[in-house]
């Protein structure tokens, strides 16, 4: 089996003061995929270039305490792919791809940080370029290998992924603009989708339960007012293999929470 976990940090630095590198020396997945590092590469220096006994690979915004990507891993990748090509975004490290192949397979495992549009229009617009651009270059890689992207997406697509929907219809994360990308994304239609929503694909219909990120406002954690920002997205042949799903709730590490799933393969 195949454990593949997807955290989004809100700083690395922070989140090892509360206790995730414990916690992963204790689930012992196989892969780490990390988001919101909020550190650059000297502050990884020595101290986070491992993180219980995996070793990392990086993409780290040039904006000093803001995003940035990572992979821990123990299997050593075969090729590790930095950034999308795309300078306004590969300067804000949103970007890390592994790839493990052999003679017989082409498989890649992805971390990935999709801007937040809520912090103004400006955000907003630049959230839409991102999909824009990582649109076709999913469905390019997709022609070539198969791949289970990790990540925080940043958007709830169906009204059973966040808690308050009917507030949340004009807000980033929840517009219908958003929700599209994704919908085309998981289309049964290979040629312009095709991936899977590897949790959907396990758990068709928790909804509570189902959440990864809580706003610090208003006790919406205790309240369990949450939103699924959090994905495995994979092709059909790897979502296929899923076999089992954990959100971790045990501990609070950052704002999100830590999204596991089990895979029947091997690297």
């Amino acid at each position: 089996m195949f454990k593949l976990t997807s955290l989004n940090l809100n700083g690395i630095r922070s989140a090892a003061t509360k206790g995730v590198e414990a916690w992963i020396a204790a689930t012992q997945p196989d892969c780490i995929c990390v988001q919101e590092i909020k550190a650059q590469a000297p502050d990884m220096a020595g101290r986070f270039e491992t993180l219980a006994g995996l070793t990392g690979h990086f993409q780290f915004a040039e904006k000093k305490g803001y995003s940035g990507v990572g992979i821990y891993t123990r299997h050593e990748p075969s090729d590790v792919v930095i950034g999308l090509g795309a300078s306004e975004f590969d300067a804000e490290g949103r970007y890390v791809e592994l790839r493990f192949d052999t003679p017989s397979q082409k498989r890649s495992i992805i971390s990935s940080y999709f801007p937040s549009g809520s912090s103004g229009e400006d955000r907003q617009q630049a959230k839409f370029r991102f999909l824009a651009l990582m649109h076709p270059h999913l469905m390019a890689l997709k022609s070539q290998r198969d791949f289970i992207l990790c990540g925080d997406i940043n958007i709830a697509h169906k009204e059973a992924d966040l808690k308050n929907w009917k507030g949340n219809l004009k807000n980033s994360g929840f517009l219908p603009e958003e929700r599209a990308w994704m919908t085309q994304l998981l289309s049964d239609n290979a040629a312009v989708g095709g991936l899977v929503d590897v949790y959907r694909r396990l758990q068709p219909d928790t909804t509570d339960a189902c959440y990864t990120w809580w706003s610090n406002r208003g006790q919406a954690y205790a309240k369990n007012v949450g939103w699924r920002l959090d994905y495995h997205l994979a092709t059909p042949a790897l979502a296929a293999t899923a076999r089992s799903e954990a959100i971790y709730k045990g501990e609070k590490f950052s704002d999100h929470a830590p999204i596991t799933i089990e895979y029947d393969l091997s690297l």
